[in-house]
């Protein structure tokens, strides 16, 4: 395939409706999107042209609901084409875009609505209404909600506030014009899934995510024939700037992948060059890898061990860290033989894959490098829009979080904390200046909370969270969050979070795979279904076994000297999980504090 850049830069764009109106005029009839009909079965495209012309319809729409510039609208759907249409036409009126995520519990929807005074939401279809009517309906300035999906089951007809899209929407709109605009006008607030308290809007600018976006584009190259795979909600803003910002700055097409359990078929069906995603899905990936290797032969066992050894030598010979040695003239037939096979269930064309949103085990890096894939981990936050560092193509680091972006300042502060300066720093958080002050230093140096070490190349590694560092009793300060990457490896294990501040010695509260459970309990001759199995001591250290193996190579006081089993996972919907997948520690601690208290009970020191 011949590779050509045709890049739109944030000057050019000015604002990110700016952005979509030069992609359109500039390659109307590249396809730009990709989506799947769940009534008709079928994949259908929709070039930069179809998109103009959707845009304008939405548009149209919008005109009519008496909303003025800057007021908010937001949006509660899927992955999908319509997502861009609403966004991109919301933006060309100067409207602030709130997106909201479609598994959040409605309590919470409901708090980012009246929070940020939202007059129009729109809904994916009227099932997800009704389930949040109630939360919603009090809210006085919500003025209009937009249902895009009701087939399923029609909303009642004498709801003045719900219209469906089908009949809201003109069937043309006036055609779109550029619109002149200051690009530090606030764009969109996006709802932090704070792991503690209330979510904080973070306020966001056209500029800061255009630059952040062509920040990106600078230390990794995309193409117009890049195809991007989009399954990470465009309501996370790793998403939303790279896996749709960024392809339109770059004229590369996104296929929007159908869910989760479907992402293995899907992938096989887009083939694409390009996805972005976070640590969970690789670990899915390595997992059933692993699990598919202990049905087959020894020979075929050693092969894959000898396929990713080789693999990852060839790879840190090609960065320039290791020598040339005769082994490597094994690595195109064991290329061939294994590491193309599992390439080939991800598509078989994947130019690059961009994991973020949490650190990712360097060994989980290390397989999918070994296997030929380049992976390139990243970092970022919702308050820099998101990306602050990523690693480049020519020097891919498996510990390191990469490189600064272009115009992105790094330091270290006291207690070896990250600062950063950044054209992606949000403008603030909505109506709360005192979390914008705590989080913004007077110097203008952004606090990111996560401690780090820069070596002198200049890449960033990631060493703790400041808030998460465990104090034990002794003064010795741990930080959990390595330690639980490591043990949630091993597939016994659902969840975990190290335990122990304040306390003689570190603990664990552990949530079994309820997949693995049944079995498990059957080879220590337990009774599946009694609560009491789970307290069982021969299991207990047999747990404690497996977690002291899985943290072998740590240091001495990565030690856990009891657990917890759980079989109730932390979810979104208990309120246990963030909707971006992070634990909320306090309220776990909280809502496990019987647990908690058997792992101290009995004054073990």
């Amino acid at each position: 395939m011949k590779w050509s850049e045709d890049l739109i830069s944030p000057e050019l764009a000015g604002t990110l409706d700016g952005l979509f109106l030069q992609r359109a005029r500039r390659t109307p009839d590249a396809v730009a999107y990709r989506h799947y009909h769940r009534q008709n079965k079928q994949w259908y495209e929709l070039t930069w042209g179809d998109m103009e012309r959707q845009v304008s319809r939405w548009r149209q729409a919008l005109s009519g609901e008496a909303l003025e510039d800057g007021d908010r609208v937001a949006i509660l759907l899927r992955n999908c084409p319509e997502w861009v249409m609403f966004d991109q036409a919301a933006l060309s009126l100067g409207l602030v875009v709130v997106p909201l995520y479609t598994d959040d519990r409605a309590d919470a929807i409901a708090y980012i609505l009246r929070d940020a005074a939202v007059k129009l939401l729109l809904v994916q279809d009227s099932g997800r209404w009704n389930r949040m009517a109630d939360s919603v309906e009090e809210l006085p300035q919500l003025q209009r909600v937009v249902v895009l999906e009701t087939e399923r089951q029609p909303h009642p007809a004498e709801d003045e506030l719900v219209r469906e899209a089908k009949h809201w929407l003109p069937p043309r709109g006036d055609p779109l014009k550029r619109r002149y605009a200051d690009p530090e006008n606030l764009a969109s607030i996006v709802y932090t899934s704070g792991t503690t308290g209330r979510p904080k809007g973070v306020m966001l600018s056209h500029y800061n995510m255009l630059s952040i976006a062509h920040g990106s584009l600078t230390v990794v190259d995309c193409y117009q024939q890049d195809s991007f795979l989009s399954f990470l909600p465009l309501s996370h803003t790793l998403e939303r700037t790279g896996g749709y910002y960024l392809p339109m700055m770059a004229g590369a097409s996104v296929s929007f992948a159908r869910s989760i359990p479907q992402l293995a078929e899907d992938l096989q069906t887009i083939r694409p060059t390009a996805i972005i995603a976070v640590p969970r899905i690789f670990e899915r990936v390595y997992a059933r890898v692993q699990d598919q290797l202990k049905s087959k032969p020894a020979f075929a066992r050693m092969l894959f061990n000898m396929a990713l050894s080789v693999g990852f030598r060839e790879f840190e010979y090609r960065m320039g860290r290791r020598s040339w040695f005769p082994g490597l003239l094994l690595h195109p037939l064991l290329r061939k033989l294994v590491s193309g096979k599992i390439l080939d269930k991800l598509g078989g064309r994947l130019r690059v894959a961009v994991s973020g949103g949490a650190a990712i085990s360097p060994e989980i890096a290390r397989v999918f490098l070994g296997l030929g894939l380049p992976m390139l981990q990243g970092y970022g936050l919702t308050e820099t829009s998101p990306v602050i560092s990523v690693n480049p193509m020519h020097d891919i680091r498996p510990e390191s979080v990469g490189i600064p972006l272009r115009g992105v300042t790094v330091k270290i502060g006291e207690h070896d904390e990250l600062l950063v300066r950044t054209p992606g720093m949000m403008l603030g958080y909505w109506n709360n200046h005192a979390a914008t002050a705590e989080m913004i230093d007077p110097q203008g140096w952004l606090h990111t909370g996560d401690q780090a070490r820069i070596d002198e190349d200049g890449h960033i590694y990631i060493t703790g969270r400041i808030k998460d560092i465990l104090v034990l009793s002794n003064g010795e300060k741990i930080p959990p969050a390595d330690m639980e990457m490591a043990i949630t490896l091993d597939p016994l294990i659902e969840q975990i979070m190290v335990v122990g501040e304040g306390k003689p010695y570190l603990g664990a509260l552990v949530v079994l795979n309820p997949d693995l459970w049944n079995g498990l309990a059957d080879e220590y001759e337990l009774d599946p279904s009694q609560s009491s199995s789970l307290e069982h001591e021969r299991l207990h250290n047999a747990l404690l076994k497996r977690i002291r193996l899985a943290l072998r190579d740590f240091p001495g006081y990565a030690k856990i000297r009891r657990v917890a089993l759980l079989l109730e996972p932390w979810t979104i919907e208990n309120g246990l999980m963030t909707p971006t997948m992070k634990i909320k520690r306090q309220k776990v601690l909280a809502h496990c504090k019987q647990q908690v208290e058997t792992l101290y009970g009995d004054g073990l020191v």
